[in-house]
């Protein structure tokens, strides 16, 4: 804007260029803050199952009965998740699967699993490493 045209308050030709932009950008903005939000609720169900995989077997590994280590599963797992419980060996392994918070489109499968020892394994030949003879 020259000096003169601000003695005489004139405008400038670009008027209204702010709002336009601003008009671009804010809806951008709130866009990509409503996609950290999704990720990190996305985030924290994921932390969930892992967690929810460790408790679960924990408690199997303890020898709890069957309906106990999936219900401390599903204490800690998201609302709605699939919790399996099975025992392959001397390992207890859970898997919990659960949907990820969200709309529909960005709709993920979070999944986790752990796996530890059962007790009545451990001092066995086969977890000490000795062959069978």
């Amino acid at each position: 804007m020259r000096s003169s045209d601000r003695l005489r308050g004139r405008r400038p030709r670009d008027t209204g260029s702010v709002t336009a932009e601003a008009a671009i950008a804010v809806p951008a903005l709130v866009v990509f803050a409503m996609a950290l939000v999704w990720a990190l609720t996305a985030a924290a169900a994921q932390i969930q199952c892992v967690d929810a995989a460790r408790s679960g077997a924990r408690a199997a590994a303890r020898s709890e009965p069957y309906a106990v280590a999936v219900g401390a599963a599903r204490a800690v797992a998201p609302q709605g998740a699939r919790i399996t419980l099975l025992r392959a060996g001397d390992l207890w392994r859970v898997r919990v699967e659960a949907r990820a918070p969200g709309p529909g489109a960005l709709s993920l499968t979070l999944r986790a699993e752990a796996a530890a020892l059962a007790e009545d394994a451990v001092g066995s030949a086969a977890v000490r490493g000795e062959a069978a003879r």
